[in-house]
């Protein structure tokens, strides 16, 4: 880059966000991050794992606005990085369940 050009956002810190619910508590933390930080990154420095203790970061699915990333996707400027929980329970056994409770009443 030239002393001519102008700096772009890109060169400095970046505002990103992450965000994370379980069981009715969520999680939204916005900060500021360097240039070049990848999703990973961003969720350990976010204070997730201190909230949550028993989340193990590393086997959890991440995504940014609803399109799920690689952990080692570097955030642009406004990013929301979302951590994913596993599936726990089959969706097609509880809607199963729900519709012999509706056939039962």
């Amino acid at each position: 880059m030239s002393e001519h050009e102008p700096e772009s956002k890109q060169d400095g810190p970046l505002e990103v966000s992450v965000a994370y619910v379980e069981a009715g508590e969520h999680f939204w933390r916005c900060f500021q991050v360097p240039a070049g930080t990848n999703a990973a990154q961003a969720v350990a420095r976010s204070g997730l794992q201190q909230r949550f203790p028993h989340l193990d970061l590393s086997t959890l699915k991440l995504g940014v606005f609803a399109k799920p990333v690689k952990a080692d996707r570097v955030l642009e400027d406004g990013d929301r990085v979302e951590v994913y929980r596993p599936i726990t329970a089959d969706p097609e056994a509880l809607a199963s369940d729900r519709d012999t409770e509706e056939a039962g009443s």
